[in-house]
């Protein structure tokens, strides 16, 4: 399998993230899709999860999904 392939596993910080184990994309907590690490804007630090857009990480953080 390429890291094309799979899923990086990242580290969220506050000012970004740090790459843990290689990839080309990580998945959305909340809707399931890939989220290319070009297009990565929308993390948790406290729940260490990526988001793929601003109304699903809010979706998340009410507790709405």
């Amino acid at each position: 399998m390429s890291s094309s392939d799979r899923p990086a596993v990242l580290h969220f910080d506050h000012n970004g993230f740090r790459v843990i184990s290689p990839g080309y994309h990580v998945i959305c907590a909340v809707s399931g899709e890939p989220i290319p690490l070009e297009l990565l804007r929308y993390w948790s630090v406290t729940r260490q999860e990526a988001y793929a857009s601003p109304e699903l990480a809010t979706q998340r953080l009410l507790g709405k999904a």
